[in-house]
């Protein structure tokens, strides 16, 4: 795995795990008690509910500790008039003559359908550290590439808002 990411990434994952632990696992736990109680297993769809619900909290439990261990910690700092780490940045595509606007994020926050993308994307790859009035080309792969412009750089602290993904 070894995704990148922050120290306040870490936190945001230990405390879920914990919150997954201590009240969403004791109500699943619960709810397939309760349903089990209603008798036939084989008809029962309330317990297929409740166990099925029961695994997915168990797995994203299992899916975030093994995230933590595999992690690779990086920092959130960068130079103030360089793209880093919880920037927005607006860049001009001239193929297409419009602009776009995208958040830099860590690959477990990175969301393309809310413009936050990943500093491991191609896109995020090659705007880290560049700076306004840069012409950038993105290597998308051996026979694909297109260059973007920066226009503007807003610097953003981490408010821990940004979700983490899911899986």
């Amino acid at each position: 795995m070894y995704d990148k990411v922050t120290e306040k990434d870490i936190k945001r994952m230990e405390e879920e795990i914990e919150y997954r632990k201590l009240v969403v696992r004791k109500k699943a736990i619960e709810d397939v008690q309760e349903a089990r109680a209603h008798g036939d297993l084989s008809e029962n769809f309330e317990y297929k509910a409740a166990k099925q619900f029961k695994n997915q909290n168990d797995s994203r439990i299992r899916y975030l500790e093994r995230m933590i261990k595999t992690a690779k910690i990086i920092s959130e700092d960068s130079n103030i008039d360089e793209v880093g780490l919880n920037n927005v940045v607006t860049v001009y595509l001239p193929e297409e003559d419009e602009e776009e606007t995208y958040k830099i994020v860590t690959t477990v926050r990175a969301n393309t359908l809310k413009s936050m993308i990943s500093i491991d994307s191609p896109l995020g790859k090659a705007l880290l550290h560049h700076k306004v009035d840069d012409k950038i080309s993105v290597q998308i792969n051996d026979t694909y590439s297109y260059d973007v412009i920066i226009r503007k750089i807003e610097k953003l602290e981490d408010d821990g808002t940004d979700q983490l993904r899911k899986f």
